[in-house]
């Protein structure tokens, strides 16, 4: 009450030290009340979102922050997530590169479309895609191949190499078989590189009863999904990072892909869940029994 009395005789011209004075109140407790008084209020939304951001590895934007705060218990619309990101200066930063990795230049077999875009297949090992992107590290290039299940988005399968011959896609695609068991029928999408197109590649999916889809010529948009994974991948890791080496690379793209694309990271398509939670979700869910008298 005192400190408030002081403040109120200061808008009358009445110093500090005569009113401490006249009030029994030392001038120091004065001033560190004032400055507790004048102390920001720290808002709990911005503290988890500070948090959130960091967890994505600084790859989320508004959208993706508002589900991820919902997920904490958070309820925040856009437009003040949005403010408050600009507020603590939380803008996903990434630098693009790019280089040729789709050798088409060849005379080599070519499959049809079969997926034809059809990219939300109703359940999970009915379409893959598969597609290589490269990483650059201290020892020079190394190669990436994924394999992605459409149904949940989630990589089921990769490898990565120093070069980029047949055996990286067969590689990749053998991981997949082994983690999924899928069953004859499945479409397993590509471009249309060499990789794909080789005799050893097209014998694996043959020897699985597995149908081969190829994007059309310069088409990009009909492997999307993959495409749209390796931009995320880069932007969230790889270009935040500088490999010294191939075996620095390989672990830390790993653990991205177990440890945060898979499990953790927020895909708007699956309603805001990870491939993981949405594929156990999906699963949870009892079919409808319908009634043979009915």
């Amino acid at each position: 009450m005192s400190f408030r009395l002081i403040d109120e005789l200061q808008t009358k011209a009445i110093p500090v030290s005569q009113s401490c004075r006249v009030l029994g109140v030392s001038r120091s407790g004065f001033y560190e009340a004032k400055r507790r008084a004048a102390a920001p209020v720290v808002c709990k939304a911005s503290v988890h979102l500070r948090a959130a951001f960091v967890a994505s590895h600084q790859s989320y934007g508004s959208r993706r922050m508002v589900a991820e705060l919902s997920n904490r218990g958070i309820a925040a619309g856009r437009f003040k997530v949005r403010r408050l990101m600009r507020q603590a200066g939380l803008k996903p930063v990434w630098k693009r590169k790019f280089i040729h990795t789709t050798d088409s230049k060849h005379d080599l077999p070519i499959a049809a479309n079969v997926l034809a875009r059809q990219f939300n297949p109703a359940a999970p090992n009915k379409a893959y895609v598969s597609d290589i992107t490269y990483v650059r590290t201290g020892a020079g290039w190394l190669y990436l191949a994924v394999v992605i299940d459409l149904f949940s988005r989630k990589v089921v399968g990769w490898a990565m190499a120093p070069s980029m011959p047949a055996k990286l896609v067969c590689d990749a695609l053998h991981m997949a078989v082994q983690q999924r068991r899928p069953g004859e029928g499945l479409i397993v999408h590509s471009d249309r590189g060499s990789q794909y197109a080789s005799a050893q590649y097209q014998a694996k999916l043959a020897s699985h009863g597995f149908i081969c889809s190829m994007s059309r010529k310069g088409n990009c948009w009909d492997n999307a999904v993959a495409e749209r994974f390796f931009l995320n991948l880069k932007m969230e890791r790889v270009w935040q990072r500088e490999y010294a080496n191939h075996a620095e690379a390989k672990i830390d793209i790993a653990a991205y892909i177990v440890g945060f694309y898979n499990s953790e990271r927020l895909h708007s398509v699956l309603g805001n869940l990870s491939p993981s939670v949405y594929e156990r979700n999906m699963a949870a869910k009892k079919p409808i029994v319908v009634s043979e008298f009915t």
